[in-house]
C-alpha cells in the first residue's frame, strides 16, 4: 500500500482507534459505536474506507450480523529529521524468507530463522510440547522486538548526527544527504565513477555534477580513474 495513502487513512484519530479495537478481537458496527462514542453512520463511513483501503474486511455469522477484522500484518515506518522527510509501507515478510546473510549488522541469535539454525533450534526445543515452543519463540520474538525498535532509534539519532557533522565538514547544506551517499559510494567500492554511479539511484548526470562540485569545494581528488576522498 502507498504509504501516502496510509498515511492519510489513519491521519483520523477514530479510525486509529477502530484499528486498535479491531486487533483485540473482531467487532460489529454497534460495538464499535458505542467503543467510540460516535454514530453508527459514522462508523460505517471509517470502516468503509478501511475496508476499501484493504485493511479490514467482513464476515457475516449466523445472525447475520456483520463483523469486522484486520485483514493482515501492515507496518508503517516515518522518518523525519532535518535532513529529510521519509515514509514506506510493508507487508512482513514470508516465514520461508532466508534471513542468513541479509543483515549483516544484526545478530539472529535465538531466533529461528529458515536456515541451519532452524534446524538447530527445533533440535533444542525437541522435548517440548508444539504449544510451549510456540510460546517461547513468541517470547524470543517480542524480546527481539523490543530490541529492534530501540536500535532503530539509535540508528536514526546516529545518522542525524553524522550528516550533521558532514554537513559542518563540507559546507554543503543543500542535498547534504545527497553528498553523503556519493562519499559513502567512493568509500564502499573502487571508487571509479562508474562504481559510484551504480551504487547511486540517481541519474548519471546528477552523480556526475555532485562529484564535480565536491572536487571543486577540495574534498575529492581524481587520479588514475579513481575518486579519493582528500
Amino acid at each position: 500500500m502507498d504509504s501516502a495513502v496510509l498515511l492519510d487513512l489513519l491521519g483520523n484519530e477514530n479510525r486509529r482507534r477502530i484499528l486498535r479495537l479491531l486487533s483485540q478481537k473482531p467487532c460489529y458496527v454497534t460495538e464499535i459505536s458505542e467503543y467510540l462514542g460516535v454514530s453508527p453512520k459514522a462508523v460505517i463511513d471509517h470502516l468503509r474506507k478501511l475496508e476499501e483501503a484493504g485493511l479490514i474486511e467482513s464476515r457475516t455469522d449466523d445472525q447475520r450480523r456483520k463483523y469486522f477484522n484486520i485483514t493482515r500484518s501492515l507496518r508503517l515506518e516515518v522518518d523525519v529529521s532535518p535532513h529529510g522527510f521519509g515514509a514506506k509501507s510493508a507487508y512482513p515478510a514470508s516465514s520461508t524468507l532466508d534471513m542468513s546473510g541479509r543483515c549483516p549488522h544484526l545478530s539472529l541469535d535465538g531466533v529461528a530463522t529458515n536456515g541451519s539454525s532452524e534446524a538447530e533450534h527445533d533440535a533444542a526445543e525437541s522435548d517440548r510440547s508444539d504449544i510451549e515452543e510456540l510460546a517461547a519463540e513468541f517470547g524470543r520474538l517480542q524480546s527481539l522486538d523490543r530490541e529492534l525498535s530501540l536500535a532503530q532509534r539509535w540508528v536514526h539519532g546516529r545518522l542525524t548526527e553524522t550528516l550533521d557533522e558532514l554537513t559542518e565538514r563540507t559546507g554543503i547544506d543543500a542535498d547534504c544527504q545527497f553528498y553523503a551517499k556519493i562519499l559513502a559510494a567512493i568509500v564502499d567500492t573502487d571508487g571509479s565513477t562508474e562504481a559510484v554511479e551504480a551504487a547511486l539511484t540517481a541519474p548519471p548526470e546528477a552523480v556526475d555534477q555532485a562529484l564535480s562540485r565536491l572536487a571543486d569545494a577540495g574534498i575529492l581528488s581524481y587520479d588514475d580513474g579513481q575518486w579519493r576522498i582528500r
